[in-house]
């Protein structure tokens, strides 16, 4: 770790500013304590016998928390809140952490909403500021969906973007979404350090894959299983009811099968899980469809649970992107669903399969209380580091602190299901399948892909 990757944090300059919080230095005094710069989280947590190596401050997370003294002087502090991306359940909880922790514990008067992500900052688009107070914020977390709203791309219109910050005279920025907004707020940082202006920029990671890197978790993950359970429960209760039933459930997971396989070990009721880590073939005597007979020929009913990305090295026939440069996928789920039943049409059997894709459902909905507990202490953790004048990082939760991740350590890759790892493997013991469910001609090719590093 220590070789490939740098988590020394960046800031804006001496913090000689004492912090409004009164908290404490002492312990056992029953007070909530400050949190130092020389306050350390290691990222791995696996120990060998023997002499350990030293450890230098780039090989540790620097944790998050309150400052006994800050950078900012509160008073003068003009913030900004912009949400970018898909939808995901907790956002509006993330907004309202940001805006009550700003207002009653540092006492910042002046917030603001951009309005629809990165095209808010643009003038061509003529939307207007959002100002914030926490009247205004009470209830968002009641609702799905974003309160300031949120869009797809703008981010590469960095020049325009620092213009517009300068003309508002913004101090800090917090920016909730996922790889492609932080890759975009690490570009503005980068403006603003040339420009040597005094803003900070702090990430909240949004991703409902849970694929951001070295953090435990993503907000909104949880509450995306919570309701592909419900989906999986429907379909499965679907397949049960009916001759040869099959259900058939996409969820989210656009490179990792996070959601596909978490579903599957808390429904119980899966049979197939099928994710963009794990090659598998359709048809032959070792694929989905050959496994999916001996299933009925056993049990008359099945669940499958695909992850969105799955199979898009069939699908995938023209390299599109959308305006957050994400790869424009086909839909697995019908591909999946035609196939099926043609194979059983085919062969003169009967099948009731019943396809269910909730993605839009569930990206809309409420945080669960789980998700809006860890939204609210992001948020927290999010003006603690703003006011403290960290910039280029994100807020994540690593072996269960609160710490600052650098931007562009957290944008430099994403995270996979382990095809090795214990999570695959209770998988597999939940469902059944077959380890791999390839054909021999194709055996050793995805060996050889199970064996990469994820």
């Amino acid at each position: 770790m220590s070789e490939e990757y740098d988590f020394t944090v960046e800031d804006l300059g001496k913090c000689a500013i004492d912090s409004p919080i009164s908290l404490s230095k002492t312990l056992g005094d029953f007070i909530a304590n400050y949190v130092s710069d020389n306050e350390f989280v290691r990222y791995g947590t696996e120990a060998h016998l023997g002499e350990q190596a030293p450890i230098a401050r780039k090989d540790v997370f620097e944790k998050a928390g309150p400052r006994e003294k800050i950078y900012f002087s509160p008073q003068h502090v003009h913030a900004g809140i912009i949400t970018c991306g898909g939808l995901c359940p907790g956002l509006n909880d993330v907004i309202r952490s940001v805006v009550r922790c700003l207002w009653y514990r540092y006492g910042v008067k002046r917030i603001s909403g951009i309005r629809y992500g990165y095209k808010g900052f643009l003038p061509e688009y003529k939307f207007d500021i959002k100002t914030l107070d926490p009247d205004i914020v009470d209830d968002i977390h009641k609702i799905g969906g974003s309160f300031l709203g949120t869009a797809r791309g703008g981010g590469k219109q960095v020049s325009e973007i620092v213009d517009a910050m300068e003309r508002l005279n913004l101090n800090m920025l917090i920016t909730i979404g996922g790889d492609g907004t932080q890759r975009g707020s690490l570009d503005i940082a980068n403006e603003i350090e040339k420009r040597k202006l005094k803003i900070a920029m702090i990430g909240v990671p949004k991703t409902i894959d849970n694929d951001f890197s070295f953090i435990q978790k993503s907000f909104g993950f949880d509450t995306a299983v919570v309701k592909a359970v419900v989906a999986v429960s429907a379909a499965h209760m679907e397949a049960h009811s009916q001759i040869n039933g099959i259900g058939l459930v996409k969820v989210m997971g656009r490179e990792s099968g996070f959601i596909a396989a978490h579903t599957a070990l808390a429904s119980h009721e899966v049979n197939f899980v099928l994710i963009p880590e794990i090659p598998f073939d359709i048809e032959g005597p070792n694929g989905l469809i050959a496994n999916l007979e001996k299933r009925l020929e056993k049990r008359h009913h099945a669940v499958i649970v695909v992850a969105e990305g799955a199979c898009q090295d069939i699908l995938a026939k023209e390299m599109k992107t959308d305006a957050s440069g994400n790869l424009k996928m086909g839909d697995v789920g019908l591909y999946l669903k035609e196939k099926i039943q043609a194979h059983f049409d085919k062969k003169g059997v009967e099948i009731n399969l019943k396809y269910i894709d909730p993605s839009y459902l569930i990206r809309s909905s409420p945080a669960e209380a789980i998700d809006s507990v860890y939204c609210e202490r992001l948020g927290n953790s999010a003006v603690h580091a703003a006011m403290a004048g960290k910039t280029k990082v994100l807020i994540g939760l690593v072996n269960n602190e609160f710490v600052h991740l650098p931007m562009k350590v957290a944008v430099s890759r994403r995270n996979h299901v382990d095809p090795e790892g214990s999570l695959w493997r209770d998988v597999l013991e939940a469902t059944h399948q077959p380890i791999l469910m390839v054909n021999s001609d194709t055996l050793s090719a995805a060996l050889g892909m199970q064996k990469q590093p994820s």
